[in-house]
């Protein structure tokens, strides 16, 4: 995907129409609703096979960077599945907040920890 595709410009609005409708539905508990917003980025190859499977991940469940890593085909390649989660630029739409280190703990979210446990406490997930 080249970066010329993403040069629209932006442009400030209040609603965006259906979209906005999907993450008020999030929010007041309709865990599935994130899943019909169509979503695509710049990335890698790697990156975009991390990200369609982050959006595999149950609303209320968890994997590791390893159990992602494995779910890709490249078990080896834990790290790279970390900094994709990193380079994620639509969450929870992409929900790498359902990525959580092997032994259970949070693990790191570029919004914040804090947010992280909040989409996981708001999923049931902790």
């Amino acid at each position: 995907m080249d970066d010329a595709e993403f040069s629209i410009g932006i442009k400030d609005v209040k609603r965006i129409p259906v979209i906005t409708d999907l993450i008020e539905n999030y929010f007041d508990g309709d865990l599935s609703a994130l899943n019909g917003i169509a979503v695509r980025q710049p990335g890698s190859e790697f990156s975009q096979s991390v990200w369609k499977a982050m959006r595999k991940i149950p609303a209320g469940k968890t994997w590791s960077y390893s159990d992602l890593a494995k779910k890709i085909g490249s078990p080896a390649a834990v790290r790279a599945v970390g900094t994709a989660c990193g380079k994620n630029l639509i969450a929870p739409i992409i929900p790498c907040h359902r990525v959580v280190k092997s032994g259970g703990a949070i693990g790191n979210y570029g919004y914040g920890v804090e947010v992280k446990e909040f989409l996981l406490r708001h999923e049931n997930a902790i």
